[in-house]
């Protein structure tokens, strides 16, 4: 584990792809103790993205993966979300990318988690935000660079659009989570 500004902090990732696992490599990054929850049913598909692999070790998770530890907990089960509130009430920051309603849906919604720990920070990342008429949608960047032009502006005339070289939406998103999860941190360190 690496060393940083925010030594003493202690996030949990929740969710699976690019944005919450990027936000949580950021953290992990600056100095956080980032511990990853997965479900046992469904791991994060990061795990096997990309060709090149070394001793069967996909390189692509081992860059998102690098600075956290991990941790299996079925959050649907009362023994699972049992241990994860203990966690959360250890923990400074919980970032998550599941849809909107989730956490509500395995009775882990932020009042749940405010009553574990009262400074809990939680940072949620969702394409469409967490309400409104598309906020029940998945969010994926491929969708974002497609409706807001940026694929249409890349590639050469008259042929298609292009996906980007990476995934530059969710790492936005990523980008945007950990700083403002670096914001709500009080300065004093006192939750």
């Amino acid at each position: 584990m690496t060393t940083g500004a925010l030594d003493g902090i202690r996030v949990i990732e929740l969710g699976t792809l690019i944005s919450g696992p990027f936000a949580g490599r950021l953290l992990g990054d600056m100095g956080a103790e980032v511990i990853k929850v997965e479900l046992p049913d469904s791991p994060d598909p990061l795990r096997t993205w990309g060709q090149a692999e070394l001793d069967g070790h996909h390189f692509f998770w081992t860059v998102h993966a690098r600075n956290k530890k991990a941790v299996t907990l079925d959050l649907r089960k009362e023994a699972g979300r049992a241990l994860f509130l203990d966690l959360v009430a250890q923990s400074d920051i919980i970032v998550e990318n599941f849809r909107p309603g989730t956490l509500e849906k395995w009775d882990l919604g932020y009042d749940v988690l405010r009553e574990r720990n009262k400074g809990i920070i939680l940072v949620r990342v969702s394409g469409y935000g967490q309400t409104g008429p598309d906020a029940g949608k998945a969010g994926y960047a491929s969708v974002a660079e497609a409706s807001s032009g940026l694929r249409h502006m890349n590639g050469f005339p008259g042929g298609p659009p292009p996906r980007l070289a990476l995934s530059l939406g969710d790492s936005l998103a990523g980008m945007f989570a950990a700083q403002g999860a670096c914001c709500a941190v009080p300065a004093d360190g006192d939750r």
